[in-house]
């Protein structure tokens, strides 16, 4: 029964993942790039700081090694803000993993790879006791950053 139910928050999390690729096919550098006023942050940084914290909360709390740059997570993770603009490979490489990681998640939690978990209070007060429960708060955190970004689009394109 886990099983069945972990595998609609794997689905969920990488229908968020493929609408942040469209956003990333989509959308001109520029736009991607800009950080209207109110705004700490830009679409691209919303992008590659959700697909980064899925490592730090999955597999650093589960005690298993990243699956991605190390250099990636210390740029976009929790504490970071935009830092000059990303090459063309850098956008590439976000863009793929951005699904990839979720696969390779799914792949390792059928396989049992997940034996250890370190508990970790997140932002908002969602306490995270197993790795289902990071699992299942992806889905939550990836809607946030998705928010975030439908914001920015409205500003920018008005």
């Amino acid at each position: 029964m886990l099983i069945a139910s972990m595998d609609k928050q794997f689905d969920i999390i990488l229908k968020n993942r493929i609408i942040f690729k469209r956003i990333l096919e989509n959308t001109p550098n520029e736009e991607l790039l800009k950080i209207p006023n109110g705004f700490r942050n830009n679409i691209w940084w919303n992008i590659a700081h959700a697909m980064v914290t899925q490592q730090l909360l999955v597999y650093k709390l589960s005690g298993l090694a990243f699956t991605i740059e190390e250099e990636l997570i210390n740029k976009y993770r929790k504490g970071t803000a935009p830092e000059g603009e990303p090459d063309a490979e850098e956008i590439e490489k976000i863009s793929g993993y951005l699904t990839s990681t979720i696969e390779q998640m799914q792949e390792d939690y059928s396989n049992g790879a997940f034996k250890n978990f370190e508990a970790y209070m997140t932002t908002p007060k969602i306490g995270l006791d197993s790795v289902e429960d990071a699992i299942s708060f992806l889905a939550f955190h990836d809607g946030i950053h998705l928010g975030a970004i439908l914001a920015l689009q409205k500003v920018i394109k008005v």
